[in-house]
Order: structure tokens, then C-alpha cells, then sequence
């Protein structure tokens, strides 16, 4: 009985030891590591940590396949970092524009609309993972995405870096 007890002490302990450090990531993520370029004319947004969260969860389940780490697999010269989506047409650098190109994807010069290619809300019929997703959604997403640069650097999209 008293081994069973300490068991039960032992892997309680591990437990709140599991939750406080899973939770300890999502507290360290400031507010200024959390504001965001929201659209072209340099407005700002702060992601809630519960919007961090949810992009990050959404973006894995429904754009890692082909994004894994920010890079495009299908197109590794074009990437998911802030000056790649800078250089877009129009620039994909801000929630609003990323938001619009899961919208409607375009090629990187915006004149050829991609929606049969690439996963979008256009094509939820092709494209299954993009059906549920809200306007919201898609906000968290693109938070996500612009998030990435400023917590892991350089290595989000697959810059290379240099030592």
C-alpha cells in the first residue's frame, strides 16, 4: 500500500511538472515578441497567447506537410521568412496579406492565381484540411508564421545561417 502511494506521489509531481514546463514556453512570449505587422500600412496586432497557441496547433496540422519549418517543399527557393514574403506581390509580410493569399494564392509575382495548386479557402472542395477553417483561423495561422522569425531566427523558411 505504501509503495503505491508513493507512486502515485511521484507521478502527481511529474505530471505538475510536465504542465508547468509545457506552459512556461507559451508565458515567456512577450508582448512585444507577440506584436505583429497587421497590414500594409503598418498597423500593428498583438497575438494573445491563446491565438500563439492555436497558430501554432492549426499550422501544424494543416500547412507542415509542404512548410515544415517555414521552407516550401515544393519551391525551396521561396520560403515562409518575413523577406521573402516581403519581396511577394502583393507582400505577404503582414496578417492581412497572408490571411488574403490563403484566401486566394497567387504565384510570387501576383499575377496567376494558384488556388488549384496550392491549399486555400477557394479550393476547400480540393483541398479538405482548408474547410473548417475560420477567418480567425487563418489570423492565427499567418500569426504564426510571421511569429516564427522572431522566436527561432534566421532558421525559420530555411535561411542558413553562418557561425
Amino acid at each position: 500500500m505504501l509503495k503505491r502511494l508513493i507512486l502515485l506521489v511521484v507521478a502527481s509531481a511529474f505530471f505538475a511538472f510536465q504542465i508547468a514546463v509545457g506552459n512556461a514556453t507559451a508565458v515567456e512570449l512577450d508582448v512585444q515578441t507577440r506584436t505583429l505587422p497587421a497590414n500594409e500600412a503598418g498597423d500593428t496586432t498583438v497575438l494573445s497567447l491563446e491565438q500563439v497557441q492555436k497558430g501554432k496547433r492549426l499550422f501544424n496540422d494543416t500547412c507542415s506537410k509542404c512548410h515544415a519549418g517555414g521552407r516550401t517543399k515544393t519551391d525551396p527557393n521561396i520560403g515562409l521568412d518575413t523577406n521573402v514574403l516581403a519581396g511577394a506581390t502583393p507582400p505577404r509580410d503582414n496578417i492581412a496579406g497572408l490571411v488574403d493569399y490563403m484566401n486566394n494564392p497567387t504565384t510570387y509575382d501576383g499575377e496567376i492565381d494558384i488556388s488549384e495548386l496550392h491549399p486555400s479557402t477557394k479550393s476547400a472542395d480540393i483541398f479538405a484540411e482548408m474547410r473548417n477553417l475560420t477567418e480567425d483561423d487563418l489570423e492565427a495561422i499567418a500569426g504564426h508564421i510571421l511569429l516564427q522569425p522572431k522566436i527561432i531566427g534566421r532558421m525559420w523558411g530555411g535561411g542558413k545561417v553562418y557561425n
